[in-house]
Formats: C-alpha cells, sequence, structure tokens
C-alpha cells in the first residue's frame, strides 16, 4: 500500500502520482477514474488579509480581539463593574462572577451580561473552533479520498487474485472431474464385463448338470445288468470318477460365483462412491465457474448472511485432494481385483471344461473296450454254442444207432449159447449207451448255459452300447462346459 508522506495542509498531497496506487481496469465504477477533485484549500489560505470594513491586514477585524485591548478601556482580564453611581448592580454570585459573565449587571435602563472584549472573545473563540473544525474536515476528506483510492486499489488487486484462484481452482476440479469420469467408465466396463462373465459361469453350472445326469444314468442303467455281470469294470470305476469330478468342479464353480456376487458388490459400491464424488466436484465446478464469470456489474450477486463463515465440516484442500485421490485408488485395486478374478474364472472354466473332456474320453473308451471285450466273448460263446448243438446232434444219432443195434432176434437167441463172446459185446454196448446218454446230458445243460450266457452278454451289451454310448453321444462340448 502506498503510504503519502505529503503534508495534509499542501496541494501535492492530493495530486502526487508517485504516492497514489495504481489502479486496475476492473475499477470501472471507481468515480476517481472520470474526474479528480481539486486539492483541499491550506487552512492559511481561508484566512482573511483584509477586515470587512476595509481595515488594514495588519489591524483584526472588531469584532476579534484587538491588539490595543478594550475599546471601552475595560481590560478582559479585570472584572466588569458597574457603569456608574446611578447603576450599581448587584454583586451577589460570587467573586468570579464577573469574568464567567454569570452575574448580571442590572440597572433601571438596560441588563448587561457580557463586556465587548468576552464578546470579542466568543467571536474569536467561535471562529478558531470553525476554521479547526474546516481543518480536520479538510484533512479527513483529503484522508477519505485516499483510503478510497487505496481500498479500490486493493479491492481489485484482490478480486483479480480471487477470481485467478477460482479460474485455477475450476481447473483443478474440472480434471478431477474428467479423471473419476474416466475411472467411472472403467470401472462400469468392468462391472459390464464381470457381469457377463458371471452369465457365462451361471451358464456352465446349469449345462454342468447334463454331464452329471449322464453319468448317473450310465450307472443306473449298468445296475440292471445280470447278477454274474454285475462287476466292478473299468467303465464302472470311471463312470464315479466322472461323476466325483463334476462334484468338485461344481464346489468350485459355485465358490467363485459367490466371490463374483461379492466382487461386484464391491465394484458397485466403488462406483456410487465414485458417482458421489463426481457429483460434488461437478456441482463445485459450476458454482466455480459462475463465481469466475462474475463482474462488479452482475445483477446477480446478493448479499447473504454467513456467506464469509466456514462450515465446520468444510474440509481443507489437502484432505479434499486426498480423499479423491483415495477414491481413485480404491476404484483402481478394486478393478485390478476383479481383473484378476475374471483371469481366475477363466482359467477355471477352461481346466474344467478339458478335465471333464478327458474324463469324457475316458469313460467312453473304457465303454468302447468293454463292449468289444463282450462282442469277443459273445462271440466265442456262440460259436461253443454251435459247436455243441452239432456235438448233441451227433451223440443222439450215435445213440439211436446203439439201440438199434441190441435187438434181440431170433439168430441171437439161437447164438447166445454158442457164441458167449457176444455177451461181452453187449455189456461194452451198453456201457458206451450210458456214457453217450450222460454225454447228451451234459450237452444239453452246456446249452442251456451258453444261451444264457450269450443272452446276458447280449443284454449288457445292449446296456453299454445302446444305452450308455447313447446317451454319451449327448454329452457336452468344451466351448458349452466354458458357459459360451
Amino acid at each position: 500500500m502506498a503510504q503519502l508522506n505529503c503534508p495534509p495542509c499542501t496541494p501535492c498531497a492530493a495530486t502526487c502520482i508517485e504516492h497514489q496506487p495504481t489502479q486496475t481496469e476492473t475499477s470501472y465504477d471507481n468515480p476517481f477514474h472520470v474526474h479528480k477533485d481539486p486539492p483541499p484549500p491550506c487552512p492559511d489560505s481561508m484566512e482573511l488579509k483584509t477586515s470587512p470594513v476595509g481595515l488594514p491586514a495588519s489591524d483584526p477585524p472588531c469584532y476579534l480581539p484587538q491588539r490595543t485591548g478594550n475599546s471601552d478601556v475595560h481590560p478582559l482580564s479585570k472584572p466588569m463593574g458597574p457603569i456608574g453611581p446611578w447603576a450599581t448592580g448587584r454583586v451577589d454570585w460570587g467573586a468570579l462572577s464577573g469574568q464567567t459573565g454569570t452575574r448580571p449587571v442590572v440597572d433601571r435602563y438596560s441588563i448587561t451580561r457580557y463586556s465587548v472584549d468576552e464578546w470579542r472573545q466568543r467571536n474569536a473563540d467561535t471562529i478558531d473552533a470553525c476554521a479547526s473544525t474546516v481543518t480536520k474536515s479538510e484533512k479527513i476528506e483529503h484522508d477519505s479520498r485516499n483510503t478510497i483510492i487505496r481500498t479500490y486499489a486493493i479491492t481489485d488487486k484482490n478480486q483479480a487474485d480471487c477470481t485467478q484462484s477460482l479460474h485455477g481452482r475450476a481447473k483443478t476440479i474440472d480434471d478431477m472431474k474428467s479423471e473419476l469420469e474416466r475411472a467411472i467408465k472403467a470401472m462400469q466396463d468392468e462391472i459390464s464385463t464381470l457381469e457377463e462373465q458371471r452369465r457365462r459361469l451361471k451358464q456352465s453350472l446349469a449345462v454342468l448338470r447334463m454331464p452329471e445326469a449322464i453319468a448317473t444314468e450310465c450307472l443306473e442303467r449298468r445296475t440292471g445288468r445280470p447278477d454274474t455281470e454285475l462287476i466292478r469294470d473299468r467303465p464302472e470305476e470311471e463312470l464315479i470318477r466322472e461323476i466325483a469330478l463334476i462334484a468338485e468342479i461344481r464346489s468350485i464353480l459355485l465358490k467363485t460365483l459367490s466371490e463374483i456376487e461379492s466382487q461386484q458388490v464391491q465394484n458397485r459400491a466403488a462406483r456410487q462412491r465414485m458417482e458421489f464424488d463426481w457429483s460434488d466436484k461437478k456441482m463445485a465446478h459450476e458454482n466455480d465457474a459462475i463465481n469466475c464469470n462474475l463482474t462488479n456489474k452482475s445483477t446477480i450477486t446478493l448479499f447473504r448472511p454467513g456467506a464469509t463463515r466456514c462450515p465446520s465440516e468444510q474440509s481443507t484442500e489437502i484432505y479434499w485432494e486426498k480423499f479423491s485421490k483415495e477414491t481413485l485408488a480404491m476404484c483402481a485395486t478394486c478393478r485390478m481385483q476383479s481383473h484378476a478374478l475374471r483371469n481366475t474364472l477363466d482359467a477355471i472354466l477352461m481346466n474344467a471344461a478339458r478335465d471333464l473332456r478327458s474324463q469324457a474320453d475316458s469313460v467312453e473308451r473304457a465303454l468302447a473296450d468293454r463292449i468289444s471285450c463282450m462282442e469277443e466273448v459273445r462271440q466265442k460263446l456262440e460259436i461253443d454254442l454251435l459247436t455243441t448243438l452239432q456235438r448233441l446232434a451227433d451223440t443222439e444219432i450215435q445213440i439211436d444207432k446203439l439201440k438199434g443195434g441190441e435187438c434181440r432176434d431170433q439168430s441171437q437167441l439161437l447164438l447166445i449159447a454158442e457164441v458167449k463172446s457176444i455177451e461181452e459185446g453187449l455189456s461194452a454196448m451198453n456201457a458206451q449207451l450210458r456214457q453217450e446218454e450222460e454225454v447228451k446230458n451234459e450237452l444239453m445243460n452246456r446249452r442251456g448255459e451258453l444261451e444264457k450266457e450269450i443272452m446276458m452278454k447280449r443284454r449288457t451289451i445292449a446296456i453299454d452300447r445302446d444305452r450308455c454310448q447313447l446317451l454319451r453321444s449327448h454329452f457336452p462340448s468344451a466351448t458349452a462346459l466354458s458357459g459360451y
């Protein structure tokens, strides 16, 4: 602030350019920009050079105290006495009443309170007091003008600084708001992507019920095999492994689904926090943008009570920046966790689909090998059955031959006595007949067993091939198991 060193009574005090503060262009309502009032006159210049009656300048006016004393030969220092013996007056108010003018001097003609010198002194005191007041008024006016000039200069400078600060603050808020917008868009994209992955995971869980139903159906169908075929073969073991693998994969997928839903809650909470922060910064930026454009001629400015009072809940700029950075950092951390969870889900679904397809291939290979083995057994049994049937027919033919050769005729009766050797041959033929009968019965039993075995093998083959392999043909692909 410029300090004026000129005396207040000199003309240069109001017009000195060096001691006046520089006015800014924003003070268009400053009245001192239009014209400058003339400098206040010096009290010495207001002194009368001559008296009103045209007396010399060396003699004071008649209404002021004279240099030669009282014109009526009554010095001011002496008390006022009676005018004459005929008008003695009354002295009853004290010794100093004549000097103070509180004692009236009364005669029959007039009443006198003050002397001429007292009157002149009063005039001088009044004029001096008026001159002092005028001088003080001029000095105050001069100081007021300087105060107004300084106030306008300081106000213009403060207003320019505040406007520049508001522009900088508005830019800072706009930058932070833009950064929040980018973070909100990135978080929204992450939420949408994670939601797609969640739907994919639920689709994978729905598709997972199909291989489980197929494996369970295969196990139930295989329980309908004949008793002798209820063996714990390799297809049985592979089907049990497949069901266990499906249960394990379902447990992992359900756990991952729970983690995804929890992550979605965190993502939405982070987005909501950023949206609230963005909304606050949007309102703050709009307010600062309006404030930046306000001028002294704006018609929307009003005086509001408590406008300069800082609210108790208002934060500092450092905490404001810290809160915004913490919000952005939390959003970035949450987005990274969501991205890592999506990568984990992709790996889980890929590995699950690969494991299920590998196990399904193992089951199908085991079923194919088992069916091939059963086909070989069936063919071997059918060949044995044909052989048995052929031998059974040959045995029956041989029995008929033996029975036909044992007939008792007249010649035999006549030759019995003569040829005893025939008895030995007959005994041998009877023994052979019994053996043929036994072989026939055994062949018939084997025939029944073979037919039963062939029937059971065909039934087992029908279950494994016509039922299980047909069901396995509907096993979902790896793409479907991945949730696509």
